[in-house]
C-alpha cells in the first residue's frame, strides 16, 4: 500500500485516503483494475468510457491504464521482468 499520495500518470493517482491506495482515475473511486477487466473481456475503449463509467473517464485514461500494465509486466525491448524486480503482493492475514 502506498503511503502517500502518487501521480502514476496524467489520469490515474495512488492516494491512501482513496481506495485504500489502490490506483484510481483522478476524481473517481474508478479502479484501474476494474477498467483492465474490462479490457480484458474484450469491451471497446469507447465502451468502457462512455458506458460502462458513463463518461466519467475518457477513452485516453483507459489507454493509459494498458500502458501502465503493460509498463509493470514488460521491459522496453517487449520481454517480461524478471520476478526479482517484479512487486510482490503480500496477501492480507487472516
Amino acid at each position: 500500500m502506498v503511503k502517500t499520495r502518487r501521480e502514476l500518470g496524467q489520469f490515474i493517482v495512488a492516494d491512501p485516503r482513496i481506495c485504500h491506495g489502490r490506483p484510481t482515475f483522478k476524481g473517481t473511486r474508478i479502479m484501474v483494475f476494474q477498467v483492465l477487466n474490462d479490457v480484458s473481456k474484450g469491451k471497446s475503449w469507447e465502451f468502457i468510457s462512455k458506458v460502462r463509467w458513463g463518461g466519467r473517464i475518457p477513452v485516453a485514461a483507459v489507454g493509459e491504464a494498458v500502458r501502465l500494465a503493460q509498463s509493470a509486466l514488460l521491459d522496453k525491448q517487449g520481454r517480461l521482468i524478471s520476478a526479482t524486480t517484479m512487486p510482490q503482493h503480500h496477501a492480507k492475514a487472516a
